[in-house]
């Protein structure tokens, strides 16, 4: 182990090189990290600790950005979720972990303790068909904006897809022809989600519909992205690409207009379309291989599912419920 003569800010560029190089970790991921780290960037500045090198943080410097972290307020006024300080504290650990890598005399790791998620916390989020249909007729299909939101809604509920997976599709992947002219009635194509790892995705016939609807619009424009914006803001070298912001600006609004009581995102949608599949009888491993997880643990989630259906099994059929 030898002690790093630049700061630790300062190592931080190498950090992220070193995720997306030898790591192999998607440029989402490594930008992530990247956006996790300029809080605790931010906060070391602002304690003028911003010089300070990987070997001289301490234990309780790490306490006290948890704290801050506990006390820090989003832009809507809400204190940080512990999911989200969460993020935070696994971006530091991740680049400490690349300092024990390197020989980087700095603190272990595993001294980065995350804060204990309650039963409540863990909780998913999800909508109830009754409640998805509510929300997906709520954009005005008569605009072009509002054609596009509805094919949005429609694909992430359709095909389970992470917000970053819908807004990296390509128009180049889809046969405009016979998806506008209703010729297929169930489509499937790859993509590379988290990780780099390629799966296979499912759209629906309504999902289609509306994507085909949509595509009429695009007939004549030749943008790469699936999905655009129709902002008069775009630059002008810009490629009119969604952003995953602008999904989740989106979802939020269709949802505080259709009056649902779960404040929804794209992944409450994703979340939504695993519950609707278990709720249907489809069992936990595909689900798995449909959502792309690696482990069925993260899966395991949903058990609640499973567990609420395979309870009124048991109430209905088992004879010592019957008096």
């Amino acid at each position: 182990m030898h002690k790093s003569a630049t700061s630790l800010i300062q190592e931080i560029p190498s950090f992220l090189d070193y995720c997306e190089v030898e790591k192999g970790l998607s440029p989402l991921t490594t930008k992530n990290y990247h956006n996790f780290l300029k809080m605790f960037k931010q906060w070391l500045q602002d304690n003028k600790l911003n010089k300070i090198k990987p070997h001289e943080l301490t234990s309780e410097q790490v306490w006290h950005y948890r704290l801050y972290l506990s006390r820090k307020k989003e832009a809507r006024g809400h204190y940080l979720k512990k999911t989200t300080q969460n993020y935070y504290l696994i971006a530091l650990r991740a680049l400490l972990a690349y300092f024990a890598d390197r020989d980087i005399q700095a603190l272990p790791s595993d001294k980065i303790k995350l804060p204990k998620l309650t039963e409540k916390e863990k909780t998913i989020k999800f909508l109830s068909y009754e409640q998805i249909e509510k929300l997906m007729n709520i954009p005005d299909v008569t605009t072009k904006e509002g054609g596009r939101d509805r094919a949005i809604l429609e694909v992430l509920f359709s095909t389970g897809m992470r917000v970053s997976e819908l807004t990296s599709l390509n128009i180049r992947s889809f046969d405009i022809p016979a998806i506008t002219k209703g010729k297929y009635k169930t489509l499937e194509i790859s993509i590379a989600g988290k990780g780099g790892a390629v799966r296979t995705v499912y759209f629906s016939e309504r999902a289609l519909h509306w994507l085909g609807k949509y595509l009429q619009t695009r007939q004549l424009d030749l943008s790469p992205p699936l999905f655009i914006s129709y902002s008069k803001n775009q630059p002008k070298d810009s490629e009119r690409r969604l952003t995953a912001r602008s999904v989740e600006r989106l979802v939020r609004t269709y949802a505080a207009r259709a009056g649902l009581p779960i404040d929804a995102t794209p992944h409450t949608l994703r979340h939504s379309f695993a519950t609707d599949l278990l709720e249907q009888g489809a069992d936990v491993r595909s689900v798995q291989e449909l959502l792309g997880h690696k482990n069925i643990v993260t899966t395991q989630i949903y058990t609640h599912i499973t567990n609420r259906r395979l309870r009124d099994i048991h109430q209905k059929f088992h004879r010592g419920n019957k008096k």
